[in-house]
């Protein structure tokens, strides 16, 4: 009965906090519609949860995995919310990364039918729960290891400034929350990649409190650019480095 209740509240809480963290890069989008520019930022991350979610969704199928509707919910949902960051950056990149993104997309989408056409044709029962389980599991490790360079930065330029708090929050209380629901629940596909997201989160929470007190104002002269992001948004260093080099020539000119 406990471990019952355990089970629910865990992944109800579980639902809420993936529900604020799939919500989060909505400033981002907000800022990319207003300047009709995708800017310095990066679409991969958001495609690539776009996959995860598909992905867990699936496994979370009646039919893939028993009892594990909740996850199937709110990865469908976090799935739909991807698609509108998706078709938004295709709208706004240029044409360049446009044709980039969009082949990335069709990648994308490619593995997942790939994966759910061999596990309704060729597998079964088990083994059809074990194999969407590891391809639901290797992505959601991804997915959670995406601010990875910006924990980089964070500690190369000690500065705050590009990990938004509420963002590492919600990663650690998802994380953990979908942890608890997969220990409880005997899932370890559902319980070592979230357990490894939560561990991420912590560690990101433990660098915030480290640097809070400094978010930007100690940059050095001549100090690397740090990773132009906002929530899932990592920019690309080398068109940064790009302007900075270019600012520097039209000084001495």
């Amino acid at each position: 009965m406990v471990m019952a209740i355990g089970i629910i509240l865990g992944g109800n809480l579980g639902n809420a906090t993936a529900l604020f963290l799939f919500l989060a890069p909505t400033i981002t989008f907000r800022r990319i519609i207003r300047s009709k520019s995708t800017e310095l930022f990066s679409g991969i991350p958001y495609v690539m949860t776009m996959l995860n979610c598909l992905l867990s969704a699936w496994y979370g199928m009646p039919f893939v995995s028993k009892n594990n509707i909740l996850v199937s919910t709110i990865n469908g949902t976090g799935a739909a919310i991807e698609v509108i960051y998706v078709l938004t950056f295709i709208i706004y990149a240029p044409k360049t990364e446009k044709a980039k993104f969009i082949g990335l997309l069709t990648l994308v989408l490619t593995t997942f039918a790939g994966v759910a056409l061999v596990s309704l044709v060729v597998l079964h029962g088990k083994s059809r729960e074990i194999f969407c389980g590891f391809a639901a599991a290797i992505f959601s490790i991804i997915m959670y290891g995406s601010p990875l360079s910006i924990m980089r930065t964070v500690i190369k330029t000690k500065s705050v400034e590009y990990m938004p708090f509420f963002l590492s929050l919600f990663v650690f209380l998802c994380g953990t929350s979908w942890f608890v629901f997969g220990l409880l629940g005997g899932d370890l596909f559902v319980s070592v990649p979230n357990g490894v997201g939560g561990g991420l989160g912590a560690l990101q929470l433990i660098l915030y409190f480290i640097y809070r007190n400094n978010k930007g104002e100690a940059k050095k002269p001549g100090a690397a650019l740090p990773v132009h992001s906002m929530q899932m948004g990592i920019a690309k260093l080398h068109q940064q480095k790009e302007l900075a080099a270019n600012e520097s020539h039209v000084d001495k000119v």
